[in-house]
């Protein structure tokens, strides 16, 4: 996609229908003026990766191994929700501009205690995100939990809807799983 592909009015109608029957104040179309140039590495890298996950600690730190491995490849730009401009208020609209205008969404799920929860409801009732989804789950069967980081204390750390959307991603060979950062690198290399 080139820069010059997507408008600030496009962007704004798409605004627009996010939010229903609500209208962009004005500050929101500031915002999004501001951040068509922000995006464009989005739309001017040969293919983007929108990297989501929990932003707690140690979490992150996995987030940023994945998005630094993604974009060792040439021609690729992975990013993370927050090193897109925060100056948005409007976190869902933001997401759904993200994900709308990258080729891949890539999750990285080690639990049912925050981290991109809402967004996989978001990714798996909308099948254009689905269909561009790709998720790295954590497997803790082979750890022992009191070297877990995460603060995950049982041994069922994923709720009953995260285990079915996991089902779904598996059947179509976008599931994958890792256990320790030397296998979340080999994730992404599978990628």
């Amino acid at each position: 996609m080139s820069e010059d592909s997507v408008t600030v009015d496009e962007l704004a109608e798409k605004a627009e229908d996010y939010l229903h029957d609500a209208s962009l104040m004005p500050k929101e179309y500031e915002t999004l003026k501001q951040g068509v140039a922000e995006l464009s590495p989005i739309f001017s890298a040969e293919r983007a990766y929108f990297v989501l996950g929990s932003y707690g600690q140690p979490e992150i730190r996995r987030l940023q191994l994945v998005k630094d491995r993604l974009n060792r490849q040439p021609g690729v730009y992975a990013f993370l929700m927050v090193d897109i401009r925060s100056e948005w208020t409007n976190t869902y609209l933001k997401f759904r501009l993200l994900a709308d205008y990258t080729d891949q969404i890539v999750g990285i799920a080690e639990h049912s205690q925050g981290g991109f929860l809402v967004e996989q409801g978001y990714f798996t009732a909308l099948e254009e995100y689905f269909a561009k989804t790709h998720v790295f789950q954590r497997d803790y069967e082979s750890l022992d939990l009191d070297d877990v980081n995460t603060g995950v204390t049982s041994e069922n750390p994923y709720s009953g809807m995260q285990t079915s959307i996991f089902e779904m991603l598996d059947e179509g060979d976008r599931l994958y799983r890792w256990a320790t950062e030397d296998d979340l690198v080999d994730c992404v290399d599978m990628l």
